[in-house]
């Protein structure tokens, strides 16, 4: 099969519909509208395609293509290993190793249990870098819900001179105390300097609970429209007073968002959780 047979994924479609918004109006009218005509011819085939495989038609096939589910499988996979070799956690609670090093064996139960695998198979962007733990597995619900409060067992470690400098929370010793706002009750903390704060306030003994800190930023993500397409840019301001103008891979404001946090994470991590973004019409 040539190049020029294989359809348009999705992305490749999006990357037409953020080129035509940059295009002149005048041209931008009728090549947005050439481009819905050829997304409704799409989505007819495929119902006409469906219609004939509920008839049970035998389908086309391609023996040189490959099932798309596998072709998912496969790209998800990748995106895994990526972050196993970049960041240096598996998500499956039984290995951890420095990014870049030597590369570790990978049996059945490291795939079925990750929790990092399992998240990219959902469509879910992969962190930049390892999540808290609880127990000895990733924590990723604590990073995926900015409102609930979680009750914990946490001890505070002090230096010689008394002063609080770490937290182990639910097991975890990679907790950085940023501030103590009650005499040893209450403390802002940080997992590794990255990610969202918390406020972690402590009760008899060990037990206490963690509650995430409100966003303390607003960020503005400007959208515009041209012909009929809506396209995403986030204003980032600079410490010299410029803004920084970050164009975001997203047809909808839901994915802009997505896109935008995952900027975040990957270019300012000890931010990101900490900014709200609020969405704005173009000058």
């Amino acid at each position: 099969m040539s190049q020029q047979d294989i359809p348009l994924d999705a992305d490749e479609v999006m990357i037409f519909a953020e080129r035509i918004a940059q295009l002149p109006p005048d041209d931008a009218g009728w090549v947005g509208h050439l481009l819905r005509e050829l997304l409704r011819a799409r989505r007819r085939e495929a119902e006409l395609l469906a219609g004939q495989a509920a008839n049970g038609h035998e389908m086309p096939r391609q023996e040189d293509t490959l099932n798309d589910q596998l072709a998912q499988v496969a790209l998800d996979t990748a995106a895994w290993l990526r972050t196993l070799w970049d960041v240096g956690y598996m998500g499956a609670g039984n290995f951890r190793s420095e990014p870049r090093s030597s590369f570790p064996s990978i049996d059945i139960e490291d795939v079925r249990k990750s929790s990092l695998f399992a998240r990219i198979r959902q469509g879910k962007h992969a962190l930049p870098f390892p999540p808290p733990t609880r127990h000895g597995l990733p924590w990723h619900g604590l990073l995926e819900d900015p409102e609930q409060t979680q009750q914990v067992d946490a001890e505070i470690i002090r230096d010689e001179s008394g002063r609080p400098f770490a937290a182990i929370i639910e097991c975890c010793a990679e907790w950085d105390i940023l501030e103590e706002t009650l005499a040893g009750q209450e403390f802002i903390v940080q997992h590794q300097g990255k990610g969202p704060t918390y406020r972690l306030r402590l009760d008899e003994g060990m037990a206490g609970e963690l509650r995430p800190q409100a966003p303390s930023s607003t960020c503005t993500i400007r959208q515009q429209e041209r012909g009929g397409f809506h396209s995403y840019t986030l204003e980032w301001p600079l410490q010299d007073g410029r803004m920084q103008l970050v164009a975001l891979r997203a047809a909808t404001w839901e994915r802009a968002e997505s896109e935008a946090q995952g900027w975040l994470a990957t270019n300012h991590p000890e931010l990101y959780g900490q900014i709200r973004f609020e969405r704005a019409d173009a000058c």
